[in-house]
C-alpha cells in the first residue's frame, strides 16, 4: 500500500516577471503589475509517497523532509530577489510554475517525490508532480 505523507514551509521572496528579450511594454503587457518588483509569503508543500516502513511507522521521517527542503531550497530563497540571487533559477522566469519545477529537480529521488506546490498567494499556486 502507498501512503502520502507531506511537509508544509514558508519563505519570503521577491520578484519581478520579466523577459529580458522583450521590451518594457511587452513585459507589462504580458505580465500585468507583476513586472514590477514585488514580494510574496510564499508557501511551500512537498508531497512524497511509499509504503510504511515496518520498523519505524514512517514512509519518511518528516524531520528528515523539513532538514532536506531547508538545505536545497529555502536557505537559497528565503528572503532573496528571485530574479537575481538564486542560482539554480538563473535563465527562468521567477512564475509559480517555473518555481515548483525548479524546487522539484532540487529535492528527493523521483520515486520517492509525488509533487511540489508553491503558493504565490492565497489563491494562486502551481503545481509539479508525479502521478504514478
Amino acid at each position: 500500500m502507498t501512503v502520502l505523507v507531506g511537509r508544509r514551509e514558508s519563505f519570503n521572496a521577491a520578484h519581478q516577471l520579466c523577459d529580458p528579450d522583450l521590451s518594457d511594454e511587452e513585459n507589462r503587457r504580458l505580465f500585468g503589475k507583476c513586472a514590477n518588483m514585488h514580494g510574496h509569503n510564499y508557501v511551500l508543500e512537498v508531497v512524497v509517497a511509499g509504503e510504511i516502513d515496518q520498523a519505524s511507522g514512517y514512509v519518511l521521517d518528516l524531520k528528515l523532509l523539513s532538514d532536506v527542503i531547508g538545505r536545497q531550497v529555502i536557505r537559497d530563497v528565503d528572503h532573496r530577489n528571485l530574479n537575481t540571487d538564486v542560482a539554480w533559477l538563473k535563465g527562468r522566469i521567477p512564475t509559480a510554475e517555473n518555481l515548483a519545477q525548479a524546487i522539484w529537480e532540487r529535492l528527493l529521488p523521483a520515486g520517492l517525490l509525488r509533487s511540489v506546490r508553491v503558493w504565490e498567494t492565497d489563491k494562486n499556486w502551481a503545481e509539479v508532480g508525479d502521478r504514478a
